[in-house]
């Protein structure tokens, strides 16, 4: 959520308790798990050198759910990195953590947990402010859901579909046959078969010409919200209801 370059400034505002702080020291590279060992540290190198004498995993534990212990350390939930994010407000220096934090709202709604970990990666592209990696990452996890709800689901009407269509096409019996046609087709097919109507059919066509400009060589230019928008239509439309 937060580059390592505010955490000094963040750090050493009196208003914020001891867990508030240790929270906020989540939220630097905020996809990634974090030991005690390596939160007193973090901590210790942006000057607030008291933390050694803390106990951090009661006041993590302590915290109400906004920190949870996982097999890779202690993480923030999406509570906590909307706690966060209100907390320090304009002191992080730039929008994108308040929209980021927005963006993993969304996340406790996916049930998937690989999806959840595909668009959580996305998000972290766009805390980094790599933008066109964040578009192309976010569709390519949406387009996968997608195949896996036809295969799962309505691969038959799909197949027959697709032959209507095309006489030569060869039916498809995995998520990785479906890869074979164009996205823009497969679109146009689930929307023929009514798994997406056709409002969301335009805004996903959006969203593909967008990937397919930030996935070649180009002059094209893109600031966090237009991605951020492109992320949330993916959430909102496909990785919430299929997923």
């Amino acid at each position: 959520m937060f580059p390592k370059t505010v955490l000094k400034d963040l750090l050493s505002q009196s208003q914020f308790n001891k867990t508030d702080k240790v929270l906020i020291i989540l939220a630097i590279d905020a996809n990634r798990g974090k030991e005690i060992k390596v939160i007193k540290e973090l901590a210790t190198r942006a000057g607030l050198r008291t933390i050694q004498n803390w106990n951090v995993s009661s006041l993590l534990g302590r915290s109400k759910g906004l920190a949870v212990r996982t097999a890779n350390g202690w993480e923030l939930t999406s509570a906590g990195s909307q706690y966060v994010t209100k907390l320090s407000g304009p002191l992080a220096g730039t929008p994108t953590p308040k929209i980021a934090a927005s963006l993993r709202a969304h996340l406790s709604r996916l049930s998937n947990t690989y999806t959840s970990m595909f668009v959580e990666e996305a998000i972290a592209c766009y805390e980094a402010k790599l933008y066109r990696a964040a578009v192309v990452l976010s569709w390519v996890g949406a387009v996968a859901v997608l195949y896996d709800f036809v295969v799962a689901n309505k691969l038959a009407d799909f197949n027959t579909e697709a032959t209507r269509r095309n006489p030569k096409w060869k039916a498809a019996k995995t998520a990785d046959d479906l890869a074979r046609m164009k996205e823009h087709d497969f679109l146009d097919i689930i929307e023929a078969i009514s798994i997406i109507g056709k409002s969301v059919k335009q805004e996903l066509d959006g969203c593909l010409k967008l990937r397919n400009g930030c996935g070649h060589p180009n002059s094209l230019k893109i600031a966090e919200h237009r991605v951020a928008g492109q992320i949330e239509t993916l959430m909102l439309n496909v990785f919430s209801q299929f997923a």
